[in-house]
């Protein structure tokens, strides 16, 4: 038996049932190519063989890699830290990215999907609810912010369901959730896509002030006109597509 480890954040989901809605999820799009992140013991492996031919698994943990070749001869395993990985070299075409994902790195396995956004048309997978709830976060909520925006603007995201921590081996001491990500029809922003994560990750780094003063690196001038009174709200009240408007005006210069 594979032996979970803290300091991979670790935590194997025993509920088929649970592994079987993952997997349905996902595989309801039409992407031929997958990769699976942190298999562990194969529990959502076993409905992704049944459901593509083309499966490829990320796994760290040597323990768990040996198991899967035990117990799942015709899958391809690669031993990788996948934030280490080079995706663009792995599939010919589009792929889908599944898993449920170490808690200690969900976030920078967000970011570098968004890194690949051109190549990865869904993400779906279980998260701690706390991660998932700031992904799906609105406007104006105490969630919304930085991974909010920047997922937002090119996905379109769904907390499907939650799970409890006894459905856990070891259980963790949070509540999970499971998140689909499907890629918007015109995920490609109408603005300098470099300068608007600048601008986002800046407007909340300071999310206590208004964009006035947390944006003052960039020089802008406002005025008294009715489109610059977003300058008087603070990043949490900002929509993508404001940020969007707010990137072309800071670029402009206007």
């Amino acid at each position: 038996m594979v032996r979970a480890k803290k300091h991979l954040g670790q935590h194997f989901l025993k509920e088929p049932g649970i592994a079987a809605r993952i997997a349905d999820l996902a595989l309801g799009h039409d992407v031929e190519n997958w990769l699976e992140i942190g298999p562990g013991t194969g529990i959502l492996t076993q409905f992704l063989l049944e459901r593509t031919k083309a499966l490829r698994c990320v796994e760290i943990d040597r323990e768990s890699e040996e198991y899967l070749h035990m117990h799942f001869p015709q899958l391809d395993v690669m031993h990788a830290d996948f934030l280490k990985l080079e995706l663009s070299t792995l599939y010919d075409s589009d792929f889908g990215v599944i898993g449920n994902f170490p808690y200690n790195i969900s976030s920078q396995i967000v970011f570098k999907i968004l890194d690949h956004r051109d190549r990865i048309p869904v993400f779906a997978g279980m998260f701690q609810l706390e991660v998932a709830q700031r992904l799906a976060a609105i406007p104006g909520t105490k969630a919304y912010g930085i991974l909010s925006v920047l997922t937002q603007a090119y996905y379109d995201l769904k907390l499907v369901f939650k799970v409890s921590p006894g459905n856990f081996n070891p259980p963790p001491k949070v509540q999970s959730g499971v998140l689909l990500a499907t890629r918007k029809a015109d995920w490609e922003l109408a603005c300098n896509e470099v300068l608007f994560a600048d601008v986002v990750k800046t407007a909340f780094n300071q999310r206590r002030k208004t964009l006035s003063n947390a944006l003052k690196k960039f020089n802008i001038q406002p005025n008294e006109s009715l489109q610059d009174q977003i300058f008087k709200l603070r990043a949490e009240k900002l929509s993508v597509a404001d940020f969007v408007a707010l990137t072309n005006r800071i670029e402009s210069g206007s």
